[in-house]
């Protein structure tokens, strides 16, 4: 909110942190479908639903909850989707059959969204103007440290205590940091006085339609988030066939290699916060294109060191250009940040199942050069769009503006 008092370091971390945890609820069920279909007697051919069940409510909180912060007190908000969170997590710990489990998955995906993207909006908001880039960057950090452990911590505490013990630690957790909440975060009421919740959902298209700055950043967003998807999508193809025959788990191991992208991410929100917001978007455009060339060297062993220097760049880029994104959104519109980043999210539900359908349809035909030659034009296209968007029509936040 205007005015607010410098957000204190332990506040920015706790944000971070909880984000972390909310996300990874929606991606635990992954390393675990094999389990699922086993204990639930699903087919093969079905199992891949449960990972489908928590997409949708992912898609349904970004329209019908996250928007709730602009007209409720958003610390109660959190509070109650936080309780909700929780029993359905429960609800999969407590799982009799397949039904039963895909509607908690559901209810998962629904929440889960709705409290990551509820915290980064709460986390603007509450922060200063001048710190606002720093603090969504820390949270946007705590985001894909929790993408990026949460395959990791499933597949291990599956293996030692069954697949039901990871969701039921998830629960314990977002317990213990829900209390932490309650106590720490500070009372964040909406700028909008009164709204009602039809309003509030009509009000959306509006906003996309007249909000430049959410259009330009959510069209960049949509093409970072479709060349993230290219790659990851179409990557288990060439590495589980020969020459290098590798693991499902150590295909997945080289996530990791993207942590990188989180230190990138929260460096990029303290440039931003510093009048450097579109000097941080060239850059992270180029280094996105620039990644496909080491890429496209995965041509036999030799090609896998060249293929780790290509994730590092690509995380790099990709987190940096997100977190200016966001940055330049919540400054456009202080009043609506719930609704922006709901907006601005669903732009990467785009770009994410777009560039899945279409890297699996090069690949088939072009194979792996062919994927990385889609994936560089992707990002000459986002740098083009950029390029033209900044020379014609009304400008974006220029790099003063603080």
């Amino acid at each position: 909110m205007p005015g607010s008092p410098t957000l204190p370091r332990g506040l920015i971390l706790m944000f971070a942190i909880a984000s972390g945890l909310s996300v990874a609820n929606i991606y635990y069920a992954q390393p675990l479908l094999d389990a699922l279909a086993r204990e639930f007697e699903i087919p093969g051919v079905a199992i891949g639903g449960v990972v489908t069940a928590t997409q949708i409510g992912s898609a349904f909180a970004l329209v019908f909850l996250v928007p709730l912060g602009d007209m409720m007190d958003r610390r109660r908000l959190m509070s109650a989707q936080l309780s909700a969170l929780v029993a359905a997590l429960l609800a999969v710990v407590a799982a009799p059959s397949a039904t039963w489990l895909f509607a908690a998955m559901l209810g998962v995906g629904l929440l889960g969204t709705a409290m990551t993207q509820g915290l980064i909006a709460y986390a603007a908001s509450a922060a200063s103007p001048q710190q606002r880039g720093s603090v969504v960057g820390t949270a946007q950090c705590g985001v894909f440290v929790g993408l990026l452990l949460a395959r990791a911590f499933s597949g291990v505490v599956s293996d030692l205590a069954g697949w039901r013990a990871v969701y039921l630690a998830s629960a314990a957790a977002m317990t213990g940091i829900g209390l932490a909440m309650h106590r720490w975060l500070p009372v964040n009421a909406p700028s909008l006085v009164t709204i009602r919740y039809f309003a509030l959902l009509r009000s959306m298209p509006t906003l996309l339609f007249h909000e430049r700055t959410l259009q330009v950043r959510g069209v960049l967003g949509m093409l970072m988030f479709a060349a993230f998807s290219i790659f990851w999508t179409a990557l288990v193809l060439p590495l589980s066939a020969p020459p290098f025959s590798l693991s499902h788990t150590a295909i997945g191991a080289l996530r990791l290699v993207g942590a990188a992208g989180a230190l990138a991410g929260a460096r990029a929100g303290h440039l931003a916060d510093d009048g450097h917001a579109q000097r941080i978007t060239a850059g992270a455009l180029i280094l996105l294109a620039a990644a496909w060339w080491p890429l496209s060297r995965l041509m036999g062993h030799a090609g896998l060191e060249l293929l780790v220097v290509g994730i590092v760049l690509l995380d790099v880029g990709g987190q940096a250009l997100h977190v200016t994104n966001q940055s330049l959104i919540f400054r456009a519109l202080p009043e609506a940040h719930s609704r922006m980043v709901g907006l601005y999210m669903l732009f990467y539900a785009a770009g994410s199942g777009l560039g899945a359908i279409g890297t699996t349809a090069v690949y088939a035909h072009a194979g792996w050069q062919g994927v990385c030659t889609l994936g560089f034009t992707v990002c000459l296209m986002a740098t083009a769009f950029w390029a033209v968007t900044r020379a014609i029509g009304k400008p974006l936040p220029p790099d003063t503006c603080r």
